[in-house]
């Protein structure tokens, strides 16, 4: 499948001299932490490169590969903190299991066992951390995973907000996938609509002048992958969360130093998203999502790709773009106007605390 836009040369030289400055490394400008530090954007990048991968030494990623007795597994740990805990279309229950099930599956991880760890705040209602616990029952069932162990730690009243967890996997994998897999021609798919799940937390908060019947995307991704690399050959996944797609590929870019070139019109967002977006002025590239993933895959097998995603459920699933040379480490958008505008990563996140 061909791309609905291509640069004009013109738009490639100036996109493209644009695209090698953005592609620099990330600079850590601040002497103390600041929830844009945990947002997903610049600012979580440049903390990530200049604090943890300049002690650990090892590759970014939400997930990682380990050799254990000759068996490839995929490992994973995610934290959660989300306000409210119970939001339309899940909780911080659902969004623990799925959150940590999702990223073992961009890793092609099958058959995964998770533990869970909670921090709990002294005077949280009893019932409130059940109805949470039977969430994450509820969504282990759906995902097929079983939460194998776990720890609890009581703080004392105001230092922390309610409760948090922390979930870590692991499972199997075959695939190999990752930045250093990505070639110029592959094709971008999206398995639906995006946004959905940080405007469902932002009209939950009620601190806002419009509300809107938005809910959060939060489910398993791992059938869907599982049938998606049946048919079709997959070079790098990743759930697009904080920060959203935007960001996802950005370090797509800034990890293979290829460009991405994405076409507006075939973004999918429902209307009543998109209506709510625009009404706060936030672009739903930055919008994070739960339950929604993009995929890289061969462009012979694009067809193939989004039919497998269609048959596992996802019906919004479509191609958004495409991977370029030019803008080497860069995402630019091709507008419906037949424009071209740079996708960069934000500094921090509009709406904190959304997972």
């Amino acid at each position: 499948m061909q791309p609905k836009n291509r640069l004009n040369e013109d738009e490639s030289k100036v996109n493209a001299n644009i695209g090698r400055v953005r592609a620099r490394g990330f600079r850590l400008r601040d002497d103390h932490v600041t929830l844009s530090h945990g947002a997903g954007g610049k600012a979580s990048a440049a903390l990530t490169a200049h604090v943890f991968q300049d002690a650990f030494g090892n590759p970014e990623g939400d997930a990682a590969i380990a050799e254990v007795t000759g068996t490839r597994v995929a490992l994973s740990t995610d934290s959660y903190v989300v306000n409210p805990i119970f939001f339309p279309g899940g909780s911080i229950g659902d969004l623990a299991v799925n959150g940590t099930v999702n990223d073992l599956a961009m890793m092609g991880a099958t058959h995964p066992s998770i533990t869970a760890s909670f921090i709990l705040e002294e005077g949280l209602e009893i019932e409130t951390l059940k109805k949470v616990v039977a969430d994450m029952k509820a969504a282990a069932d759906a995902a097929g995973v079983n939460i194998v162990a776990g720890d609890t730690k009581v703080v004392p009243k105001g230092s922390a907000d309610k409760l948090y967890i922390t979930t870590a996997g692991t499972g199997g994998t075959d695939l190999t996938l990752g930045y250093q897999e990505v070639k110029v021609g592959d094709q971008v798919i999206c398995s639906g609509p995006i946004a959905d799940h940080g405007m469902a937390v932002m009209m939950a908060r009620g601190d806002l002048a419009i509300s809107a019947p938005i809910e959060s995307d939060t489910r398993a991704l791992n059938g869907a992958v599982d049938k998606l690399t049946e048919a079709a050959t997959v070079h790098f996944m990743r759930d697009a969360t904080r920060g959203g797609v935007a960001t996802v590929l950005n370090e797509l870019a800034h990890g293979s130093g290829l460009g991405l070139v994405l076409d507006d019109a075939s973004i999918p967002v429902r209307d009543m998203t998109r209506a709510a977006c625009d009404m706060l002025g936030i672009d739903p590239l930055y919008v994070a999502n739960e339950g929604t993933f993009l995929a890289v895959v061969d462009p012979a097998d694009t067809e193939a790709a989004v039919t497998a995603l269609h048959e596992a459920g996802f019906e919004g699933a479509t191609r958004i773009g495409e991977v370029a040379e030019e803008p080497a480490g860069a995402v630019v958008l091709v507008t419906g106007f037949g424009g071209t505008r740079m996708v960069d990563m934000l500094v921090g996140d509009p709406l904190p605390r959304i997972c």
